[in-house]
This record gives structure tokens, sequence and C-alpha cells, in this order.
């Protein structure tokens, strides 16, 4: 009996795998792909750290300090502005695309989303947010 199942199990389970293969095959070259650009990436990039490159950059202070410490609260400013102008896109393109099929009440959806955004926007300049010393 478990020379007359053998076989079965061998051929149910190459069908099952062969309709996987392309995903594994996908998998397997993304992975080698990533691998051999940061490969490429650490042998190939010149390396000349100094102070300033090594220097936190992202939110204007170190990340590793005095949770209490001052900061100055224009990054935070910026990243509200970057979401809303992100936002605005990610919408506006979808939306464009299917204007036709939304008809009045789609249009009249988005401008109020977008005067939402302007609003956020206004609040923005008036905290001086696009203004940087």
């Amino acid at each position: 009996m478990g020379f007359r199942i053998r076989p079965l199990l061998i051929a149910f389970f190459s069908r099952v795998l062969a309709n996987y293969l392309p995903v594994l095959l996908f998998l397997v070259t993304g992975i080698l792909i990533g691998i051999v650009a940061l490969a490429a990436g650490r042998v190939l990039s010149p390396r000349n750290p100094y102070p300033a490159k090594l220097s936190a950059y992202e939110c204007g202070f170190e990340a590793f300090e005095d949770a209490r410490m001052k900061f100055d609260v224009r990054y935070y400013l910026v990243a509200i502005l970057f979401i809303i102008f992100d936002l605005e896109i990610a919408f506006l393109f979808p939306w464009a695309i299917v204007l036709d099929e939304i008809g009045v009440f789609g249009f009249w959806a988005m401008m109020i989303f977008l005067a939402i955004l302007v609003v956020g926007f206004v609040y923005e300049w008036m905290k001086g947010a696009l203004e940087w010393e």
C-alpha cells in the first residue's frame, strides 16, 4: 500500500510546487538583487567620515541625550506640511482618473478635502513653518 501512495504523493506535490515555482524564483531573484546592490555599495562607495557627516541631521538634535532638553518644533511643523501635500497628491491622482465616473458629488467631496488641506497649510504658514532662520 505504501508503494502505491508514494507515487501519488510525489505527483501531487510536484504539481503543487510547480505552481509556486515562479513565486520562489521571484523571491530568490529579489533577494539576490538586494544582496548584490548592498555588496556593490559597500565595496564601491568611498569612506571618508567626518564630524559634520556623522552628526544628527534628521530632527536637529542628538537622538540619545536628555529627554527633557528643549528642541525646535519647526521640524515637526515641516513634517506636518509634508504630510499635507503628500496626502493631497496621493488622493488627487486616483480622483482625477475616475472623475468622469464619480460625477459632481465626487468633485465636491474632493473640493471639501482640498479645503481642509488648505486650512492646514494656512495654519503652517501662520505658525512660520515656511520661514527657516
